[in-house]
């Protein structure tokens, strides 16, 4: 049977480091403030006067270099974002015509927040599946320092900016994207959103004033959310395909706040040393999270072990997929 398999990954960070004690010049807070409630000791700032494509050209030059893939070959370039340049064009567009994709190859953005990596490679492994195409780039590029208000102590410390890419190719070996479950909650818009800036509420001289060109969060809500939506898809996809916790070799949690990562492995009752965790130094960032930490853990993982993604993010939108490595 035809399926999907990740066959290549690679990832961009910006050089430049903002740490704890860097942060605490900026606003009222201090390094123990943040570890304690978030776990983050730094996180990487892009501070070239350039958006998110930047950050994702690179990641996609460095996947075809490393896959030793022609650009001429990519039939589709999938984009997720939350910091796209424009409104429009698409990002993916523009990260496409920067790596010399146009050929054949077509281009679009999705909008799943943080858990844009698993919506957009379930929606790759489907073109896949369906034999419309055969390679499928998946590319996550956050700017998330761009939406960031620096003044906001609860909010401020947990983000980072990086980009993130994958090549997913056609198996026929028992390998590749297995099974994927996804929700979403329209309701949970007034816990976590971006206020204004869209065609809900133009940008305004009011708007700047009142500072809703930012992310705004409440944390308590967003906190008790995700832990919960991020254990249950988990579940799910695991009963759907009988696993046990056993039966993983790896957890692979969006990288949001590392007391959410522990909650969600304790709950699900797996060995820690199986969860993957790269947030104390990278931070959030948001859809590149997941194909960030697996770029940087790609070392630990053998082609044949089994892992459970699972992500939660604005909308709310959450789910989880299981995924059986073929590198």
């Amino acid at each position: 049977m035809l399926n999907a398999k990740i066959s290549g990954i690679a990832s961009y960070v910006p050089d430049d480091v903002l740490d704890n004690e860097m942060l605490s010049h900026m606003v009222d807070t201090n390094d123990e403030w943040i570890t304690t409630r978030v776990g983050i000791k730094e996180r990487r700032v892009l501070k070239k006067d350039v958006g998110s494509s930047y950050m994702g050209a690179i990641a996609v030059r460095r996947l075809l270099e490393s896959t030793g893939t022609n650009p001429d070959d990519v039939d589709l370039l999938i984009c997720a974002t939350s910091n796209p340049d424009y409104r429009f064009p698409s990002t993916a567009s523009v990260i496409a015509h920067q790596c010399g994709l146009e050929k054949k190859c077509y281009a679009y953005d999705i909008q799943a927040a943080c858990a844009g990596f698993i919506v957009a490679s379930y929606d790759a492994a489907a073109y896949i599946r369906a034999g419309r195409y055969k390679k499928v780039i998946v590319v996550c590029a956050e700017k998330m320092t761009s939406m960031v208000n620096y003044q906001d102590r609860a909010t401020c410390p947990l983000f980072g900016d990086a980009a993130a890419a994958v090549l997913m190719e056609p198996t026929e070996e028992p390998v590749g994207v297995m099974d994927g479950v996804f929700h979403v909650d329209g309701s949970g818009l007034e816990f976590l959103q971006y206020k204004a800036g869209g065609s809900a509420h133009p940008a305004t001289v009011e708007t700047v004033q009142a500072g809703e060109h930012y992310l705004y969060q409440e944390g308590r809500a967003v906190y008790k959310h995700a832990v919960m939506d991020m254990l249950t898809s988990s579940q799910e996809v695991m009963q759907r395909n009988d696993l046990s916790v056993d039966d993983i070799q790896w957890f692979v949690p969006h990288q949001a706040n590392l007391r959410i990562i522990e909650a969600v492995g304790a709950r699900l009752g797996i060995d820690s040393e199986k969860v993957m965790v790269n947030i104390q130094y990278r931070g959030n960032t948001s859809a590149a999270s997941i194909p960030l930490c697996l770029d940087e853990n790609k070392g630990r993982i053998k082609c044949g072990d089994k892992l459970v993604l699972t992500a939660f993010g604005a909308g709310f939108t959450w789910g989880a997929m299981y995924l059986i490595w073929g590198i």
